[in-house]
């Protein structure tokens, strides 16, 4: 296992052969999508694909990186007036209306579950001022991810031109969207009940992801259609412990072949156990120790991948230059990032596992002085 590294390694996945990669000892399956890909949720290995660096329309897919954005830009239950132009839009609708008073958090809400194009555009407009600055916004954070095949032009998915992404992108951006807590809760709901109106009052919305109720285990994410695009689809599922996430792009079977895509993926993927490092220390300040110990509340974590060995895990630690005494053992004091092949799968909480006690440096050398000051004084009278 290597060691503990000082920095954070950049964010790499390896795909493979995205044309056509599958895995050794299971038969893929028959899939009737143009593209797809299955990959683990925990590393970003690629398990199956087919045509995945193809660039393709992808619809309302698109609003998984809209959504995340949001999420991201704070105020998420702080209500406002939707803009009157913005929700002027065809296709897919949370059912806004004009003067409207909403929050961040419906607005997530109406572009993950019903698929809402007006939710997207009252969005963008709210965090950017106009749909066209937000793009720039998806398209920043899109270079950021490493989505190479990535171009967004709107933040519903209606297309535009150039708007379009690979099967490859899309999982890697769904896989970094499941790391924001709340963006996982929402897309998990069949429905919500939300509060929303000109007054507001309650109502539900119903999710447009059949595959939630379909498949055990599965919890998102996000379904696509337009004309151009075909029937899109990106899902998250989890069973024994294994964590995948798939995408099909132009698909008119896509229920189906998610299925079939996941009883192939969680027979090959692997479950690994990976040891974390037992020698953890950190420079402490003002402490009877300058060293103090610490430790993951677990001594390994589960790691879904396809092919990974333990000696492809790198680990960081996270956290201040030092610490300062008095720490009681169990108090948390760090973090510890997991990496495997550059690319983060998850980062767990570090722990003090002793007590380190506070020492008074300044007292502790005034008594030193003033004991030095007696034996001088006393050696002196002793020599007359």
């Amino acid at each position: 296992m290597k060691g503990l590294v000082a920095v954070f390694s950049s964010f790499i996945i390896v795909w493979g052969a995205l044309g056509g990669l599958t895995a050794f000892g299971a038969e893929p399956p028959e899939i009737s999508a143009k593209a797809a890909v299955v990959i683990s949720a925990d590393t970003g290995e690629v398990i199956y694909a087919h045509n995945a660096a193809e660039k393709l329309p992808m619809a309302s897919t698109t609003k998984i990186m809209t959504t995340l954005l949001c999420l991201e830009s704070g105020g998420l239950y702080d209500e406002f007036t939707v803009d009157s132009e913005a929700i002027k839009v065809e296709g897919s609708s949370m059912g806004l209306r004009e003067g409207d008073i909403v929050t961040k958090y419906a607005l997530c809400c109406g572009m993950l579950l019903p698929s809402g194009n007006d939710a997207a555009n009252a969005a963008a407009v709210k965090i950017s001022g106009s749909i066209e600055k937000f793009a720039e916004l998806m398209n920043d954070r899109a270079r950021e991810m490493g989505l190479s095949k990535t171009y967004f032009v709107t933040p519903s998915g209606l297309e535009g031109e150039g708007h379009g992404s690979s099967a490859a992108d899309m999982a890697l951006l769904a896989r970094e969207a499941l790391k924001n807590d709340i963006f996982r809760d929402i897309c998990s709901k069949s429905s919500i009940k939300l509060r929303f109106g000109a007054p507001p009052y309650e109502r539900w919305l119903k999710n447009t992801n059949k595959l939630l109720t379909m498949y055990d285990g599965v919890y998102g994410v996000k379904t696509g259609f337009t004309d151009e695009a075909g029937r899109c689809l990106v899902s998250a599922c989890e069973r024994d412990g294994k964590d995948l996430i798939c995408v099909t792009l132009n698909d008119r079977n896509d229920w189906n072949d998610h299925m079939a895509l996941y009883d192939y993926g969680f027979q090959t993927a692997r479950l690994m156990e990976v040891p974390l490092p037992a020698d953890i220390t950190a420079d402490i300040v003002g402490g009877s120790s300058e060293k103090i110990r610490l430790a993951p509340k677990e001594s390994t974590v589960s790691v879904t991948t396809a092919a990974g060995v333990v000696n492809d895990f790198e680990f960081t630690v996270i956290g201040q230059p030092f610490l300062y005494a008095p720490i009681k053992s169990g108090e948390e004091a760090g973090k510890l990032r997991i990496s495997y092949l550059g690319g983060e799968v998850e980062t767990v909480p570090l722990y003090a596992a002793e007590d380190i006690a506070y020492k008074n440096i300044r007292s502790e050398s005034s008594e030193k002085g003033l004991l030095a000051r007696i034996k001088e004084t006393l050696g002196r009278s002793f020599s007359r």
